[in-house]
């Protein structure tokens, strides 16, 4: 497998949630499930830790990173305005035909909504968030939005809700199909950027965002003379 084939298949894995947040990157299976050796994997693997998808271990290995609430906070924070400037942009740039395919992804929606099937509403929900951006027809903020949300996906979209908030979810949307197909930019920018702050809460309240971790503290030894010394 060429190089940037390896990285593209092992950020679709770690994305999508096969190895969870936390968890050892098991390079033998993944070695064998490539064809591949693990020079070619661990050349991977350092491409995936610049981006933040993956921590090495120092003689250990690595292991699939985390979000810190910090991150979640600050990733949020970020979806949140890229998500309203789409909005905006897609009110004067967006086809009757596009509005015609967000508004039949928003209907199977609500028929997954009203079934309780949560993973294919949030394949939905995704494609719906999706059309919007690339309606702004901004290459400049897909490819941020991309990579953004691309490190949030399984937060963002995969996080459990109770039945109280997945109603308030299906109402927020039909209040975003409602701004797009009137072509309100500003009524649209509001509804997602509003959206985008209570998906940040729920992200939070399913414990997908961790706490901090404390740096290791200085281990103390005793000297000769019997005074403490910090290492």
């Amino acid at each position: 497998m060429l190089h940037d084939e390896v990285v593209s298949n092992l950020r679709g894995i770690l994305i999508e949630g096969e190895i969870p947040p936390g968890a050892r990157i098991p390079e033998r299976e993944l070695c064998e499930r490539f064809g591949i050796s693990r020079t070619p994997l661990r050349e991977a693997l350092k491409v995936l830790a610049a981006e933040g998808y993956v921590v090495l271990l120092p003689h250990r290995g690595a292991q699939a990173a985390k979000l810190t609430r910090k991150d979640v906070a600050d990733l949020f924070e970020v979806v949140e305005g890229l998500e309203a400037k789409a909005g905006e942009l897609a009110c004067a740039r967006i086809s009757d035909a596009e509005i015609a395919e967000v508004a039949a992804l928003h209907r199977e929606m609500a028929e997954h909504h009203r079934r309780g099937d949560l993973p294919s509403y949030y394949r939905c929900n995704r494609r719906i968030h999706e059309l919007i951006v690339a309606a702004a027809d901004n290459a400049v903020l897909s490819a941020v939005y991309q990579s953004v949300t691309a490190r949030i996906r399984r937060a963002r979209f995969v996080a459990p809700m109770p039945q109280a908030h997945w109603d308030l979810a299906i109402l927020e949307h039909e209040a975003i199909l409602n701004a797009l197909t009137r072509r309100d930019s500003g009524s649209l920018a509001y509804l997602l950027s509003r959206h985008m702050r209570h998906k940040r809460e729920e992200t939070e309240r399913a414990g997908f965002a961790a706490d901090a971790e404390e740096p290791p503290r200085p281990r103390r030894t005793r000297k000769a003379n019997g005074h403490a010394k910090e290492t």
